[in-house]
């Protein structure tokens, strides 16, 4: 088949190479000159274990190309999916206006029996805005073309998107013709071979299909940051309660670690919208409202633990260790990552920060904290430590499991950790002479 994919960030970038990567001819197109240009190069914007490899494979194929121009690649397309950006304005609501710029374009140049899917996140009603869009376009050309229109939304973990496009748990469909269900079955295919993973709807349950998963995702993170607070006033362990309650197969272990909270560009962007839109049609979702605020407390709940221990009595300046600034492993994203609250409150107490973390420093750098002179990035995530009176961890990156503790505590000023992912044992950290602060129970 030829697509041509809207965009070229996160969300188009995986469906490009994952679509190229089955044989198809994808054209990813987008204004972004500089972005294009780096992909023409072989240089991939983003980190994503499996997608710079993808995407070089395909391009020696000639299976995958990057160009700015709009008018060749949606003339010639038969598939033309939108996965461009919807970031959340100030006050809470999506900004649709690259999405409806998108279908402007589409609109000037769609050529007759062409399936246009909307795959960014979008409010519900967006993909029938969008084919009036295109529609209005058409007729100011005074033509006759007919095209289709569906919604696609993707279900992508930041760090397993390949996988998750690849070998997807299910794949939902929103269409208003069910002539074209046979278009998408043979789309994707390559990717149904075990079973048949293709669930079709109307269009406006499939846009909210996107938002109700993340919010009951969501709904379990801050579920288990806010009783994690509640085992600390009761003194109660939060990692046994986790066991218990995981145990239990209607609740399951996914989504219930204590944590920092959740970040990235989904979840509290796809929260701050639901409440947005539910507003707009006079209902407040008084449930995820709720996930909201305790997901915000949630990093402020952790800095206090550092605060009480070393600021309540002392504003001396200190210099502290940090491990992990992505909001997650296996990604460079910071968006919303509980490093750039954790990292400012310090600097503005005047703490010197020494950070180490494997793929998103130059992100931090160039991104968040350009020219912050009392921040130094390690190559090592032990030289950190030197002069350092405590050791933060915020992001569970597999090489931060199972750290050498008699190299920590003897470079350390002092052996405390700050644990904001609950890696480690209470027990084994008391007896190894460490102060250990974790989320949900109280070691130290």
């Amino acid at each position: 088949m030829n697509i041509t994919i809207v965009g070229s960030g996160y969300v188009g970038l995986v469906t490009a190479a994952c679509f190229a990567s089955r044989g198809n001819i994808v054209t990813c197109v987008d204004i972004d000159k500089n972005k294009i240009n780096s992909l023409k190069n072989n240089k991939i914007p983003i980190y994503e274990p499996g997608l710079s490899e993808s995407i070089l494979s395909s391009y020696k194929k000639n299976c995958i190309s990057f160009t700015t121009n709009y008018e060749s690649p949606i003339e010639e397309s038969s598939i033309i999916f939108i996965a461009v950006g919807t970031p959340m304005k100030d006050d809470g609501s999506s900004d649709l206006s690259y999405v409806y710029q998108s279908a402007t374009d589409i609109g000037k140049y769609i050529q007759s029996d062409t399936l246009v899917i909307t795959k960014s996140t979008v409010p519900v009603g967006t993909t029938l805005k969008v084919k009036k869009i295109i529609e209005n376009e058409i007729k100011n050309r005074k033509e006759n073309i007919v095209f289709d229109i569906a919604n696609n939304p993707e279900f992508l973990k930041q760090g397993r998107a390949m996988d998750d496009f690849n070998s997807p748990d299910r794949i939902i469909i929103g269409v208003e013709n069910d002539n074209i269900r046979s278009i998408f079955k043979d789309l994707y295919r390559p990717f149904s071979t075990n079973y048949e993973k293709l669930i079709f709807m109307d269009i406006p349950s499939s846009e909210l299909t996107k938002y109700a998963a993340n919010a009951m995702l969501a709904t379990k993170i801050s579920f288990i940051n806010e009783m994690s607070i509640i085992a600390e006033k009761v003194g109660a362990d939060i990692n046994m309660v986790r066991k218990g309650i995981g145990s239990d197969s209607r609740i399951g272990y996914s989504y219930i670690y204590p944590s920092l909270g959740y970040g990235g560009s989904c979840f509290p962007k796809d929260i701050k919208a639901i409440i947005n839109f539910s507003k707009e049609n006079d209902y407040n979702p008084e449930i995820i409202g709720a996930v909201s605020a305790v997901n915000e407390n949630q990093k402020k709940y952790f800095f206090k633990k550092i605060l009480n221990r070393f600021f309540r009595n002392n504003n001396q300046a200190r210099q502290f260790a940090i491990w992990g600034l992505s909001f997650k492993p296996r990604t460079d994203d910071m968006r919303e990552s509980a490093s750039i609250y954790i990292i400012n409150e310090l600097l503005k107490l005047g703490s010197t920060i020494k950070v180490y973390d494997p793929e998103a420093m130059s992100n931090a750098k160039e991104n968040y904290f350009k020219d912050v002179s009392s921040i130094h990035y390690c190559n090592n995530k032990y030289d950190v430590l030197d002069d350092s009176v405590a050791l933060i961890l915020i992001t569970e990156w597999p090489e931060f499991r199972s750290p050498d503790f008699d190299l920590i505590k003897s470079k350390l000023r002092n052996p405390i950790i700050f644990d904001g992912r609950n890696q480690y044992s209470g027990q084994k950290m008391k007896k190894l002479g460490f102060e250990y602060y974790q989320i949900g129970k109280n070691d130290s």
